[in-house]
Parts: C-alpha cells; sequence; structure tokens
C-alpha cells in the first residue's frame, strides 16, 4: 500500500483589473473632442483649425499618462471614472476656446476691461496642473483611511479656506462675490478645495458618532425627531453656512457645505428626519439672508423675472435672459457647434453660463448627454461607496459623490431657471484653474477607494485543512 498526499493552496481570485476597459474609453474620450474641435473651426473658418493636432496630442498625452499611473498604482480601481473626467475636460476646452474666437466676446472684453486673453491656453495649462493633482494624489495617497487621522485637522483646515476671501489685502471681491484670493497674478477659489477637506472632516465625524445621532427621542407626524442634545452638529453647521452666506455673497458654496453634510448625515444615520429638517433649515436660511443682502437678492429678482424691471439695470437679470434666450434658441438638436449667439452673455460664458453655450448649440439633446455623464461620475461614486469595506471609505466617497452632484446641480439648475444664480463654475466645463484642479482631486480619491474596494483580498496561509490525503491501494 502507498500513501499520496496532495497539497493544494486556496487563493486568492484574481479579478479582471479592467485597464484595458480604461484605455478603450479613453481613446473615445480623446476622439469625441478632438471631433468636436474639428467641427466648430469648420463652422467658424471653413477649415480645418490649425491647433487641433497640438490639442489632440496634448489631451492624448494627459490622459496616457493618468492612464499609466493608475495602472501602476491603483490596478483595480473603477475602469469608468478616468474617461468621464477626460471626456467632460476635453469637451470643456473645446467650448472655452470656441468663445474665444468670438469677435462679439473680444470687442466686449476690449471695451470692458482694455484688453483680452483666451482663456483656453490658461484652461488647457490648468488642466495639466489638476492631472498632475491626480497623479500626486494616486501616488501618495495608498490608502485612503490615513485620512481618517486627520479629522480635526480637516476641520480646521477647512475653516481657514473658507475665511481667506475675507481677510483684507488677500481677498478679492468678484461682481459682489468675495470668494476668491490673488496670490501674485493668480486668483485661488478656496471653496473648491475646502469641498474636499469637509468631506474628509464629516466622514471622520459622522463614522464615531453616527450611532448617538441616529437615536431618536419622539416619533411625530411619521418622523423619528432626533434628541435635542444631538442637534447641535446640524445647528452647527447650518450657522456655518449662512455666515459664508452673508459675509461673502456666496449662496453656491452655503447650498454645497450644507447640503453635503445632510447627505452625508441621512447615510450615516438612516434617519428620514434629518434630510426634512435640512430642507427646512436651508430654505429657511436663504430666505432670510436674502431679505437683507442685496448682491443675493438681486440674484433672487433675476431668478423670480429675468425681463421684468430690473433687465436694464441690474446685470444679473440680463445675464439670465439672454441664458434663456440661448436654451430657447436651441431647441431640440440645437444650432450647431460654433454657430450660436451665447458670446452675447459676454465674460459670462466662459464661467458661469457655458452651460448656456451646451444649450444652444447642441440643444436638449446636448443638455442631456452632458447630464448624463455627470450622472455617470456620481453614480460610479455611489457604487465605489457601496462598494467600500470600510465605514470611513463610504462616507467618504458618499460625501464627495454628494458634492459632485450637488455642484453640477446648482450650476444647472441655476442656469436653467430653477434656482437663483450661485456663482459656482460647472466641474470641467467651465472656466476656473481651482476648480478643475479640485475636482481631478476629488476624481483621484474616489480612485483609490474604489480601488481598494476592488482589490482581492490576500491568499491565506496554507493550513492542514488544505492538505489531501489519498490512500492508494494495491
Amino acid at each position: 500500500m502507498s500513501v499520496v498526499t496532495n497539497t493544494t493552496t486556496i487563493g486568492a481570485i484574481d479579478l479582471p483589473s479592467r485597464r484595458n476597459t480604461e484605455l478603450a474609453l479613453l481613446g473615445f474620450a480623446v476622439a469625441i473632442p478632438v471631433f468636436a474641435y474639428l467641427n466648430v473651426g469648420l463652422a467658424l473658418d471653413g477649415k480645418v483649425p490649425a491647433g487641433m493636432l497640438g490639442y489632440g496630442l496634448g489631451l492624448g498625452l494627459l490622459a496616457g499618462i493618468a492612464h499609466l499611473l493608475v495602472r501602476r498604482f491603483a490596478r483595480y480601481a473603477d475602469p469608468l471614472l478616468l474617461p468621464l473626467a477626460t471626456l467632460l475636460n476635453g469637451l470643456g476646452l473645446v467650448l472655452i476656446w470656441r468663445l474665444d474666437q468670438s469677435p462679439r466676446l473680444i470687442a466686449t472684453s476690449m471695451r470692458q476691461f482694455g484688453s483680452f486673453s483666451p482663456d483656453a491656453p490658461a484652461q488647457l495649462m490648468y488642466s495639466a496642473i489638476g492631472v498632475a493633482m491626480f497623479l500626486g494624489v494616486l501616488i501618495l495617497l495608498k490608502d485612503h483611511r490615513v485620512l481618517q487621522r486627520y479629522t480635526y485637522i480637516s476641520m480646521m483646515g477647512a475653516i481657514v479656506l473658507l475665511l481667506l476671501p475675507l481677510v483684507p489685502g488677500l481677498g478679492a471681491d468678484v461682481f459682489g462675490a468675495k470668494i476668491w484670493i490673488r496670490v501674485g497674478g493668480f486668483s485661488i477659489q478656496p471653496g473648491e478645495f475646502a469641498k474636499i477637506v469637509i468631506a474628509i472632516f464629516f466622514s471622520g465625524y459622522l463614522m464615531v458618532k453616527r450611532d448617538a445621532l441616529a437615536l431618536a427621542s419622539r416619533r411625530f407626524m411619521g418622523l423619528y425627531l432626533p434628541r435635542g442634545r444631538d442637534l447641535g452638529p446640524i445647528l452647527t453647521i447650518w450657522a456655518i453656512s449662512l455666515l459664508i452666506l452673508v459675509f461673502e455673497n456666496d449662496l453656491g458654496t452655503s447650498l454645497l457645505f450644507f447640503g453635503m453634510f445632510v447627505i452625508m448625515l441621512y447615510v450615516a444615520t438612516e434617519r428620514t428626519s434629518w434630510i426634512v429638517m435640512g430642507l427646512l433649515m436651508s430654505v429657511g436660511g436663504a430666505v432670510g439672508v436674502a431679505s437683507f443682502a442685496g448682491h443675493v437678492k438681486d440674484r433672487v429678482d433675476a431668478w423670480a423675472d429675468p425681463f421684468g424691471d430690473c433687465y436694464q439695470s441690474v446685470n444679473a437679470c440680463q445675464q439670465m435672459a439672454q441664458v434663456l434666450m440661448s436654451f430657447g434658441s436651441g431647441g431640440t438638436l440645437g444650432t450647431g457647434l460654433g454657430q450660436g449667439d451665447s458670446d452675447l452673455i459676454a465674460f459670462a460664458a466662459n464661467s458661469d453660463f457655458i452651460f448656456a453655450t451646451v444649450g444652444e448649440e447642441l440643444g436638449l439633446t446636448g443638455v442631456m448627454a452632458f447630464l448624463l455623464l455627470y450622472g455617470l461620475i456620481v453614480e460610479r461614486g455611489i457604487r465605489t461607496a457601496l462598494a467600500a469595506r470600510d465605514p470611513f471609505g463610504k462616507l467618504l466617497a458618499t460625501g464627495l459623490s454628494g458634492a459632485f452632484a450637488l455642484q453640477v446641480f446648482v450650476v444647472a439648475g441655476g442656469v436653467m431657471g430653477l434656482i437663483p444664480l450661485t456663482g459656482m463654475t460647472m466641474p470641467f466645463l467651465a472656466y476656473g484653474g481651482s476648480s478643475v484642479i479640485a475636482n481631478w482631486a476629488l476624481i483621484a480619491i474616489l480612485i483609490r477607494i474604489s480601488d481598494t474596494a476592488r482589490r482581492p483580498a490576500p491568499a491565506p496561509a496554507p493550513s492542514p485543512d488544505a492538505e489531501m490525503t489519498q490512500v492508494v491501494r494495491p
């Protein structure tokens, strides 16, 4: 009789990394903006634009470097996030370049500011810096859970970032809103970076306090009301958001700040009462501030009646009326890239109202396509939150996705007349260095969390149970 011993080791299941899928999607994400660039050039001059090759190579180089670093440092990350961000960033560059070619926009800039400088080259530089920030986050942030150690440092950092525009000599008042700081020859919007830092603080805080905040003391009209002593956090955040609105005249950041906290609070506690209270407090606070804050009141008046008495006196009313006419003239399929008149909105066409260019030149179809791209980023972020293996990662992915969704909502809603204008920039689409850099960092953190969530578990050590002994009889 002989005894044969076979030892087998059960290893980790090697899931597909989906990097080749990401590379194929990146090819489309670069080709579509280049094709749009060609369409704009043919519409404006009837010939292939001279800078198309350089633009395509530049965008392709940035996308290729980002893909190689993701393949190296986040092999199992979500394959859709990078192509979606690249596509939106590329199309934003095309729309900004299209507006730079407008003779009316150049003439208006010369008349108002005495000079004209195209924004597309600067936006391309900011995009390169944003991709560099994206790569830096991937290389330096090996594990997102490290951020949990800096919960209260993040709180202090967020407060400092939000207060910087109020510092004399540093902050800048741009068209009534004090949300900018000037450093050298550059303008920076600290609130764009504050949304990421605040999300880190909220995630760390709610992970520890969620059990206490989930307790309810009484039931009223079908809602479980929180205990009085647990109302402190939401009241504090509500007060801070109102202070931002009062002193900085920044409706967008205050809505983003408070809305993100309410979303994360609901996810952490699963209490619908927090959502109801948050909505009531945000509406009440906004109505109260709008009654005495002139800048906010002008935007509310422009939203309520853009073609009314304020049309001749308040710039916000004129711009809002022009935006609505742009959307109306676009129809279902639009006038075609480069063939619209949204440049009549002047300087704001590149920033706040660039979505009006989409509505006029690409029509309702183009608007829905862009909103679908934004929705896919939010969906992949929420999917990452569901797949995360740790509570901090779940809350952080939810917070970042919620902040991104809220920013898209308040900008698109304001431009299309659903809510008052907020002055924020459309992520990846509008001109603004702070916005594109901060949103690339946001995408990098989501990719890091998704990589951790999808990465296979390490193979277990061999054990006696894994040995199988087979007895062979002669």
